[in-house]
Order: C-alpha cells, then structure tokens, then sequence
C-alpha cells in the first residue's frame, strides 16, 4: 500500500483530485448510519450511493470497498496506515482527527485555501467579510478573468446586467445534460427500495430518474454540455423563474462539484476559455465564475471561521417550527403558485436553482418565522446538492439572517411585487401580489409586513431596512394585516 497508506474518500471526495497519484490505494465506505442519521430526499440517497459504487467500480482492484453499519466498523476493517482530505462537516472533523492511525490532510475540492482566506480576513483590519471582496481578491490571486492588474471587460461585478425578469417566449437553449442510468443505478435502487420497505431507512420526496451526474466522466460531459450550449444564455436571466422552465440556463453541477466528481477550478477554466474564445459573453462568464470562486469558497471557509455554534444563532427570535405540509413537500396542499411550484421541484428533483431557495423558499420561512436550525436541516436533508458545510452558512446567514448580519447585510425578505416581476407565476394564482390584506392577499405581500413588525426595532436599526421600517408604519391596516397573517398558523396557504 505504500508508505503512507490507503487514501479513504468520502462520498463527497470521489474526484481525482483527491488523490496523489495515479496507482495510490483508495478505501471507500458505505455505511449504513449516515443514511439512518437524517430522513434524506430518496434522489439524493440514490445519487450518492451510486457516485460512491460508481467509483469503486471504476478503481476496481485499487479500491477497499466496504459496505458496512458504521465508519468506525469500516475503518476496524481496512486496517493499516489510513489518509484522509480535511471532510466537509464539524463533526466528520471531529471523527476522522479523533481515530487512530489516521491522518487528516489539507481540505481540496476548493479554490482558496484556509491559510489563504484567513490572510484576507485578518487583512480587513475591523471591516466586515464581504463577499465581494474576497471575489475580487480570489480573481487576483487566481488570475481569473484578469486584463494584466484589471479586471476584463473594466468592470470586476456584473451583476447589474445579470437581473433580467425572464423573457416572454422563454429562454431559446437545449435543456440541460441528462443521465442514462446503469446496472449500478439498477441495483441502488433496488437497495433504497428493500431498506425502506424493511423500516431501515425513511425518505422524503419522490423516487425518479437519475438527474445528475454520478461519475467523473459523466460530470465533464455535463460540464462540456453547459459550456457550448448553456452558459452564453445564463447570466442575464440567472435571477429569473419560469413555471415551464425549472432550470432556464443554469449550469445544474452543483451536485457533481460538491460529490467531488468536479474540480471546481476546471469549470472556472472552462467558463473563461469560452469568453476569451468568444463564445460567451462576459456578463454569463463573470456571474459563474462568481458563483465558483466567490460565493462557493466563501460559504465553506465561513462555515470554518464562524465555528460550530454559527449553526444554533438565532438572533431575529424566529422558533417556529416548519408545518408538516412544508416538511413533507405537500405542493399539493398549497394555493399560493410560486410556493406550490417550488416544493413540487424539491419533492419531484430534490433541486431548485438558487433564487428559488433564497426568494421563494427561504423568503417564505424568514416572513413566517420558521426556526433557522431545523430549516437548515431541511434543506440539507431535501436538496442534493445539500450538505452540512453548504446549508450553515446559506441559510443562517444569507437566507434567514439568523446571525444578525455577520454573513450579509440584509435579511432577503420581499413581497410578492418581486415575485411577480421575475416570475410568470403571480398571473394565473388566487392569490394577487398587490394585495395585502382579504381573502385575495399575496402571502408574501402580506407576510412581508408582518415580518417587518415583528422585528421592527432590528430592522429600523439597519440601514438597508429602515427605509421599509418607515413604510410600513405608515401602512394604516397593518394591525389587520398582522392579525391576518398570524390567523393563518400552519395552515397550507
């Protein structure tokens, strides 16, 4: 096995970059537990079991694969001198530093090193960590779409040219990559079924095709397919939704990035060789390449320096918890069009593009006050591209606003007038999004307001709400609208 032993890969670790070389021994692990910890999307079960099987077929005689109850069981089976990369949760940390005979490495799998985000965040000498400056700092470092010491095109953020509401007839692309399921696929999914049926494990959503990408050749396909047919069209209209179109022009690699079947870097690569080869415009190329070497390596290396107690904050008091109908992803049980169509996409993919989960999903929650923590594990548990490092960060912070403001510096809250303006949804719902109170009210028009009251004295201290702050105390049925909003309960809307 060599002198510094099997390199163990976690589910999340399945790339070529996380080994060193070419012949080194690899241990991977099926461990019944992670799948009885959380109650998981049934496409996300099914996606990381077959990338895991799909990889020890692929290493054959190179890989110790080995399907047992526990880590620890595996671990007391491969024996021997054992390396693993940093994992991408608290307490896999804590785990593998924790064994004997094991040695933790570097984390991979990011554009930035932790050595390197914490040179720029002691560098802010009492500045806040804004997202936009390590993006700028990263494109430096990287050398990514740079022009000598400027950034190309003159301009380091276009993100003013990339809020488009969707476009009447649709977005003109070729629909994104597909999978063709295997004798792999066959038999996970007869494992899913037989341990359900068995009581061993619970899921959530629906089973159905696999969507994403379960091994490094299909993820580069996937990759190629995105850069010559998607990206041209996908910065523009990124913010946008369309009933008829769930994915519109996004690239749909998060899962395969975060499984670790991409380096995240060969898509950066790939993004800019397209702009300067003039096959995509800047405005698509730079709003990518942000969502790569700017918010991705943000979130993970956030998730480190807020440390593990980040999870538990709760500072706008919200301890609701979410109903059964939202849990469950009834899209059935709710009227409200743009929320009905967005649990649907979760129960029916286990996916949504980001501004579904930021503006309608997580919206949702912060206006009704659902507590952040058991949100987080929602979405980690429902989406698959979900995982513990992902999800912190996300939705304490950017989503719910949770930490008062350590993340970003507003809560994402908004009515249904935004809604509307970057949707097709509000036209054929019972609900109106000028209305917000009747029987005809816009929940999210309605339930933006009542947000604000409930926490009127923090966001009046803001200096991006406070502006809302003095428009809804000039608002004379808002005691009408509140009590309407606090009527409604967990009730489906």
């Amino acid at each position: 096995m060599g002198e510094h032993g099997r390199r163990w890969l976690f589910a999340d670790q399945l790339g070529d970059h996380f080994l060193d070389s070419d012949d080194q021994p690899v241990l991977l692990v099926e461990a019944g537990s992670a799948l009885r910890r959380r109650r998981y999307h049934r496409q996300k079960a099914h996606l990381v079991l077959s990338a895991l099987r799909h990889r020890a077929a692929e290493l054959g005689d190179r890989a110790l694969f080995l399907r047992t109850a526990t880590f620890g069981e595996a671990l007391g089976r491969a024996g021997g001198k054992v390396t693993v990369c940093g994992p991408t949760s608290h307490a896999a940390d804590a785990f593998v530093r924790g064994l004997a005979g094991v040695t933790v490495l570097p984390s991979r799998g990011f554009t930035s090193t932790a050595e390197e985000f914490t040179a720029w965040a002691e560098g802010r000498d009492g500045h806040r960590l804004l997202m936009e400056d390590f993006y700028r700092d990263a494109r430096r470092r990287l050398d990514v779409l740079m022009d000598g010491d400027e950034p190309a095109g003159g301009r380091w953020n276009l993100d003013a040219d990339n809020r488009e509401p969707p476009p009447a007839g649709g977005l003109d692309v070729p629909g994104p990559w597909t999978a063709e399921e295997d004798e792999i696929d066959e038999r996970v999914r007869h494992d899913l079924d037989r341990w359900e049926r068995d009581g061993e494990v619970s899921f959530v959503g629906r089973d159905g095709p696999r969507t994403f990408p379960a091994t490094v050749a299909e993820a580069r396909s996937a990759l190629r397919h995105f850069i010559d047919h998607r990206l041209p069209a996908f910065g523009p209209h990124q913010d946008a939704m369309l009933a008829g179109d769930p994915f519109m022009a996004h690239s749909m690699l998060s899962p395969a990035i975060n499984l670790g079947l991409l380096d995240p870097m060969t898509c950066v690569r790939a993004a800019e060789a397209a702009y300067r080869a003039g096959h995509a415009p800047l405005a698509s190329v730079e709003g990518y390449v942000r969502q790569l070497i700017g918010w991705r390596d943000y979130i993970w290396h956030l998730y480190w320096y807020f440390g593990e107690d980040y999870r538990d904050l709760s500072r706008l008091s919200a301890r609701t918890a979410p109903p059964a109908w939202f849990e469950e992803l009834d899209a059935d049980a709710v009227e409200a069009r743009c929320l009905s169509w967005a649990l649907a996409q979760v129960r029916d993919t286990g996916f949504t593009h980001h501004i579904v989960r930021l503006m309608v999903l997580g919206n949702f929650a912060l206006q009704r006050g659902y507590d952040p923590a058991r949100l987080t594990d929602w979405f980690h548990r429902c989406f698959v591209d979900g995982y513990d490092w992902v999800m912190v960060p996300n939705v304490i912070g950017m989503s719910q606003h949770a930490d008062g403001g350590m993340l970003a510096t507003k809560p994402y809250a908004a009515g249904g007038a935004y809604i509307n303006r970057m949707s097709d949804f509000c036209g054929p719902c019972r609900y109106r999004p000028a209305r917000r109170a009747g029987e005809d009210a816009c929940p999210f028009t309605a339930g933006y307001w009542w947000f604000f009251a409930r926490n009127q004295e923090w966001l009046a201290a803001n200096p991006r709400t406070a502006r809302g702050v003095h428009g809804m105390r000039r608002l004379d049925d808002l005691d009408e609208v509140c009590a309407q909003e606090a009527a409604r309960g967990d009730a489906p809307l």
